[in-house]
């Protein structure tokens, strides 16, 4: 039986960073995109269709690593609440992750607007057209952004808190992939 991991697999810290990297900047390109008329707010549609598909990719590739690689168990002296507390918010981001994207490609559906990825490469319709559903999925989908925002906030104050005052070797498992001790 093999002992378990220690430190989460190299391909996982990968997409995991990357991924934080594109949630981060499409959460300012969302904002951006719908506080401006100008013609920036085109060419912010524009990045904003292909990474959300990236995301989208991204968090079926993150699931798949997941399940392959596992992740390394908690520190055994972490209050119960806690642990259930990371597990509760890593199932939420991962149903964010994957909800966002699909959201907005429904809701681009239901509005008749087709998701433009690169040059004349569009994705087919997911969503029957139809105004009423696209202003439900448009708000469905600013909501979300909000629960997102939130939720990567308190992921990003959890490993703060267990790098700077734990120390338990959490938060250098995903940065560098060293061994918790």
């Amino acid at each position: 039986m093999n002992a378990p991991r220690r430190h989460f697999s190299a391909p996982s810290r990968l997409v995991h960073w990357t991924m934080a990297v594109l949630i981060i900047a499409m959460l300012f390109v969302g904002v951006g995109m719908v506080s401006t008329v100008s013609r920036l707010h085109l060419a912010l549609l524009a990045l904003h269709r292909p990474l959300g598909i990236a995301i989208l990719v991204l968090v079926i590739v993150r699931a798949a690593l997941r399940l392959v690689y596992g992740a390394p168990p908690l520190p055994g002296d972490m209050p119960g609440w806690q642990r259930a507390g990371a597990h509760a918010s890593h199932l939420a981001l991962y149903a964010l992750m994957a909800a966002m994207p699909l959201i907005g490609w429904a809701m681009l559906s239901a509005g008749g607007y087709p998701v433009m990825m690169f040059g004349s490469v569009h994705l087919p319709p997911i969503a029957p057209h139809n105004v009423a559903l696209y202003a439900a999925l448009r708000a469905a989908h600013s909501w979300l952004a909000f629960a997102l925002f939130a939720v990567v906030l308190m992921h990003l104050g959890a490993a703060l808190f267990h790098a700077w005052i734990r120390r338990d070797g959490v938060f250098a498992s995903m940065a560098r992939g060293e061994a918790r001790s």
